[in-house]
């Protein structure tokens, strides 16, 4: 077995390379002057079963060339298996036609990536768990919820904390009420009308948030305005204090400032995305590392071991 990692999150692929008691694939992964992507692996990989980490994120574009670059310099070099490993994968969200003359890029991403080489597909939290469907070879979902409770257990329950978990919107219900069947805590909604893209109103909180510390649960916080929202919706209405648990941390535009200036206390995330300077310095925002869940996950996959008791 071994681990390629591109230049998206390297932090990440060597945190994961560790908990594997291995070193990641010497290899050059670089850029001609044009910009154009150029990848050498330094190693010989023939017979080998490869998995590749890179997180989609931003630049997305740059970071999905090069993982579709390293696939294929990788199946032209005879590797046995190619497995592509997307702690976070881009383009998620364009998972369905919401209007007419648009594209479904998810589809148009797992295509690409099943044609330059990929045998299956490693990733996490998907928007939509039907993108699953959207790959023609083996996709793993793994989910963030067993790392991200566990810190709310030793960070909010243990500390004698009043919890009710509370979903930013109606679509993420599900989720929401995942995370509290596991807490042993009752869930709360909140109804939001979104006029257009980026932009959210807070209509209405569905449950009664009085006195308790509401967890904000979902999987990708972008530009933050639905969580900051949502976050002074549920300190209006009683609520004693209000964290955020989210899967992906994209951050992008004024996220950080919005979560500076918010009432939110904290807002933590994975290091699926690599934190940028900004994220780092700002004393509201924590990650949580998933190396060791994808870790557990490739030794799982190279060993023909069933992956599916990582969920729990």
């Amino acid at each position: 077995m071994k681990l390629l990692s591109g230049n998206s999150n390297r932090p990440l692929a060597e945190a994961i390379a560790s908990c594997l008691s291995m070193e990641l694939t010497k290899a050059d992964v670089k850029r001609f002057i044009d910009e154009e992507v150029w990848v050498e692996i330094k190693e010989n990989v023939r017979g080998e079963d490869v998995f590749v980490i890179q997180p989609t994120s931003f630049p997305a574009n740059d970071n999905v060339m090069e993982l579709l670059v390293s696939i294929d310099a990788l199946r032209r070099a005879s590797a046995n298996r190619i497995t592509a490993v997307i702690p976070y994968f881009g383009y998620a969200r364009q998972d369905r036609k919401p209007g007419p003359r648009t594209p479904i890029s998810a589809k148009l991403m797992a295509n690409l990536i099943t044609e330059a080489g990929a045998d299956r597909v490693l990733t996490m939290d998907l928007h939509a768990g039907q993108i699953q469907g959207f790959f023609d070879i083996p996709t793993d979902n793994l989910f963030a919820a067993p790392v991200l409770i566990r810190d709310i257990k030793q960070n909010l329950c243990d500390n004698g904390h009043k919890i009710m978990v509370v979903s930013p919107d109606v679509g993420g219900v599900v989720r929401a009420r995942a995370h509290a069947k596991r807490l042993d805590a009752p869930l709360g909604i909140i109804d939001k009308r979104r006029e257009k893209a980026g932009v959210s109103e807070v209509m209405n909180v569905i449950g009664d948030v009085s006195g308790y510390h509401c967890i904000l649960v979902d999987d990708i916080v972008d530009s933050a305005g639905t969580l900051c929202n949502a976050a002074a919706a549920l300190k209006a209405n009683g609520a004693t204090g209000v964290s955020a648990y989210v899967a992906h941390g994209v951050f992008s535009g004024p996220a950080v400032d919005r979560i500076t200036n918010s009432v939110l206390e904290t807002v933590v995330t994975t290091d699926s995305i690599q934190a940028s300077e900004a994220v780092a310095n700002c004393a509201k925002i924590r990650q949580v590392s998933i190396a060791p869940l994808f870790a557990e996950a490739i030794r799982r996959i190279n060993t023909a071991e069933s992956v599916s008791v990582l969920f729990d």
